[in-house]
């Protein structure tokens, strides 16, 4: 689509001021993120048409628990939508040995009804996180949603992962889920698996689901954290 290339473009803006910034004043609790990747999948499923994506965003961390943030990256729905904007707020910290995180994050489609105002599929959820060591399990619940996002709304998405430092730096990761719908959409549910290696802010990662027809996918990005 046209517009993606306008929107990667307008990530890629965001977060070239965002670097600009940091040479001019140093925020406490403030940093923004830059990536690019060869295929942007969110729960194993393709963002992009299996295309590469650019993205970027903001991030506050108070320093005592509460963080809030930003994130944005082209998409390609073969619809209107060109991005998606994630806004998010949430709590974080440990427990003894566990470390915990609850929140919410939006995700938002700005111009998915620019010619169509029934393609609006905004949606939101809900989520918490234990984690022990390693360990780490999530659960994430729909609970607002535009109408064209229906299929998210009251849908559960439970996931697993681990992560594990097998050489200086080098960093072996396994993740699975399972997105469980509303009973009128069940036939939708599926499994997501991967696993991934990362280091000095690139990762490989091998990617596949379920999904009638799905191939497993081999996905190379890079991202990279900055103090602001």
């Amino acid at each position: 689509m046209k517009k993606t290339m306008t929107s990667s473009l307008l990530v890629t803006s965001i977060a070239l001021s965002s670097m600009f910034a940091t040479s001019a004043q140093a925020v406490e609790g403030l940093s923004a993120n830059v990536g690019a990747t060869s295929n942007y999948l969110w729960r194993g499923v393709s963002q992009t048409d299996d295309a590469a994506a650019i993205s970027g965003g903001i991030d506050y961390d108070s320093g005592v628990g509460f963080y809030a943030g930003s994130w944005a990256s082209n998409i390609d729905f073969g619809d209107d939508a060109s991005y998606e904007l994630d806004l998010y707020l949430g709590f974080a910290g440990d427990m003894g040995d566990f470390s915990y995180d609850v929140g919410y994050l939006y995700y938002a489609y700005p111009d998915s009804a620019e010619f169509d105002g029934d393609n609006e599929y905004d949606f939101g959820e809900v989520y918490g996180s234990l984690g022990y060591g390693a360990f780490s399990v999530t659960a994430n619940y729909g609970v607002n949603s535009d109408d064209g996002a229906d299929i998210t709304e009251e849908a559960l998405y439970l996931s697993g992962d681990a992560a594990f430092e097998v050489s200086e730096g080098l960093e072996l990761a396994f993740h699975v889920g399972s997105y469980m719908y509303d009973d009128k959409y069940d036939d939708d549910d599926y499994v997501d698996y991967s696993v991934s290696l990362s280091k000095s802010g690139f990762t490989f990662t091998l990617s596949d689901t379920d999904i009638d027809d799905d191939d497993v996918k081999a996905v190379i990005s890079y991202a990279v954290d900055i103090d602001l």
